[in-house]
C-alpha cells in the first residue's frame, strides 16, 4: 500500500500529470483513500501499543483509573476496527459513495407517521454517530402528529454501502401514544436508498417525460421559504418516480437537486432490476404492510429488534433506536458477501 502512494507521489509531480484532469482525478482520489487507509492502521498501532503500557501500569499498581482508561482505549479499538471490517465488506460499485435516504408512512395512520419521525431520528443520529453529514432535503410534517414523508442525504465515506442494508419495510409494535385505550398498534414505513451520483454519470432524462410542479415548502426554512413557491416536485412518468426538493431558498437550486435525485433514482431502479432479474427475486416491489417486512421492532409486550433477513437481533431497543445499527448493518454485509 505504502509502496502504491509513493507511486502516485511520483506520478502527480509529473509534468504531463494534468494532461488528462479526468484521470489526474482519480489517481489523486486513489491516493487520498490508500493515505486515509495508511493513517487509520498507524491509529490502531499506536492505540494498541498505549494499550500495552497501560497493561504494564496495572500489572505494578492496582489502578482503578487506569483500567478505565484501558478499557476505553480497548473499546474505541475494538470500534475502530469493526467500522473498517465493515468498509472492507463493501465492494458495490457505489458503496462509497453518499446516500439519498427516503422514508414513507405506510399502513398505521398518525402511528405510521410517528414511525417516519423515530426512524428518521434513528438515522439521523447513526450519521451523527459515523461521523457522516446528514441534510433534509423534503419533509412533510402532518397536523395531528409525525411525518408523512422525509428524504435526507447522507455525506460522508461509504455511507451508501452502509445505508443500502435499511432499505426496505419496516415494522413497529408498540402501545400506541395516541390511543386513549392504550392498545397494542403495529406501523410500517418504506425507507428507500440511492446513490448520490457524480456527475460524471450519464442517464439518459427527455425533458417531455418529465412533470414539474412548483409549490410552497411545508417545513423549517426562515419566512422567505415559506412565503415563496420555491420547492420543486418532479415527476417521471414514464416510471413514476417522483422526487421533491425543499430546503433550498432558490427555486433554480431545488429544481436542480430534484434533477439529481431523480438522475440517482433512475440509475438505483436500472441497477434494482438487473440484480431481480440475475437473482430472479421478486423482493423491491411491496406493499407497505404486513408480512412484507425485512426487520420488525417491538416495544411490546417485549422489546425486540429482528432482522428477517438476517436474523440478527437484540433486546437493546433503545440503543438501536438510538443510531446502534452496526450490528444489523454487519450481518447484512456478511450475508451478502455469503451469496455472492
Amino acid at each position: 500500500m505504502q509502496e502504491r502512494i509513493s507511486e502516485i507521489e511520483d506520478i502527480s509531480s509529473g509534468e504531463a500529470f494534468w494532461s488528462s484532469p479526468d484521470k489526474a482525478r482519480e489517481i489523486l482520489k486513489e491516493g487520498t483513500l490508500l493515505s486515509r487507509e495508511v493513517d487509520r492502521w498507524q491509529a490502531i498501532e499506536d492505540g494498541l501499543e498505549e494499550v500495552g503500557l497501560l497493561a504494564e501500569m496495572l500489572r505494578d499498581e492496582d489502578d482503578p483509573e487506569s483500567l478505565k482508561e484501558l478499557q476505553a482505549f480497548l473499546h474505541r479499538l475494538k470500534r475502530n476496527l469493526t467500522l473498517m471490517r465493515l468498509e472492507k465488506m463493501m465492494s458495490g460499485e457505489n458503496d462509497a459513495a453518499n446516500a439519498i435516504v427516503s422514508i414513507n408512512a405506510g399502513a398505521g395512520g398518525t402511528e405510521a407517521q410517528d414511525w417516519v419521525e423515530m426512524l428518521m431520528r434513528m438515522y439521523l443520529r447513526w450519521a451523527e454517530k459515523r461521523g457522516w453529514k446528514s441534510s433534509i432535503v423534503d419533509i412533510l410534517p402532518m397536523d395531528e402528529g409525525g411525518i408523512k414523508s422525509v428524504t435526507f442525504t447522507v455525506s460522508g465515506e461509504h455511507a451508501f454501502g452502509n445505508f443500502r442494508s435499511e432499505s426496505g419495510i419496516h415494522r413497529l409494535v408498540r402501545i400506541s401514544p395516541f390511543d386513549a385505550g392504550n392498545r397494542r398498534h403495529t406501523s410500517f414505513a418504506s425507507v428507500y436508498v440511492c446513490p448520490e451520483l457524480d456527475d460524471d454519470v450519464e442517464v439518459e432524462i427527455n425533458d417531455s417525460d418529465l412533470r414539474v410542479d412548483t409549490y410552497r415548502a411545508s417545513g423549517a426554512g426562515g419566512q422567505h421559504v415559506n412565503k415563496t413557491d420555491s420547492a420543486v416536485r418532479i415527476t417521471h412518468n414514464p416510471s413514476g418516480i417522483v422526487v421533491q426538493c425543499q430546503n433550498e431558498r432558490s427555486q433554480h437550486k431545488n429544481r436542480a437537486y430534484a434533477m439529481k435525485m431523480l438522475k440517482a433514482r433512475l440509475y438505483e431502479k436500472e441497477m434494482e432490476e438487473r440484480r431481480r432479474a440475475q437473482d430472479k427475486v421478486e423482493s423491491a416491489k411491496m406493499e407497505i404492510a404486513w408480512g412484507s417486512q425485512i426487520r420488525s421492532y417491538i416495544l411490546h409486550p417485549y422489546q425486540l429488534i429482528k432482522d428477517h433477513r438476517t436474523e440478527c437481533e437484540t433486546g437493546n431497543v433503545n440503543q438501536v433506536l438510538d443510531g446502534g445499527l452496526d450490528s444489523f448493518v454487519e450481518a447484512f454485509l456478511l450475508q451478502q458477501m455469503q451469496k455472492g
